[in-house]
């Protein structure tokens, strides 16, 4: 059976860094549409780019093929080329001296990135992009949010 193809777009707004963030997502199948948005207190901006894609690809109810447009290329670089795969092989460290930060989301993120085929692709951010836009829209009005449960992060990134 053909997987579907899916499209999402994903973003991640912190006020303060850290401080309160949000992330926000748009996937786009055929002719449906899903938008996704949540946040965080004590975070930063790129835990939420990662969670941005971590609460897309968790929405996806079976194996597809994914596009996957971030403006992070903290995100895109890590995943395209390689290097969280490469961090997790060496026990979360980036190098023999510096830890990776965000073990925990990029754990997550690898897990769900092994059920589907995705594809990265970086996307200029705040440069007109309507998809990219919304999800930045998303992001920064969940990170305004009262009562956003606080971000555990156990390496401190």
């Amino acid at each position: 059976m053909q997987q579907k193809k899916v499209t999402i777009y994903t973003d991640g707004a912190c006020l303060g860094n850290p401080g309160p963030g949000g992330y926000g997502a748009v996937l786009l199948y055929k002719e449906q549409r899903k938008e996704l948005s949540g946040g965080y207190d004590n975070t930063t901006n790129n835990r939420m780019e990662m969670m941005a894609v971590i609460k897309a690809l968790e929405a996806l109810k079976e194996p597809c093929q994914v596009v996957i447009y971030s403006d992070s290329r903290y995100v895109v670089d890590a995943m395209s080329k390689g290097w969280a795969k490469r961090w997790r092989s060496q026990n979360w460290m980036r190098d023999k001296k510096n830890r990776a930060l965000n073990a925990d989301l990029w754990a997550q993120l690898l897990s769900l990135d092994e059920k589907h085929e995705i594809e990265y692709r970086w996307v200029r951010g705040h440069a007109g992009d309507k998809e990219n836009e919304r999800c930045d829209y998303l992001a920064t009005e969940a990170a305004r949010a009262s009562d956003l449960p606080v971000d555990v992060r156990a390496d401190g990134g």
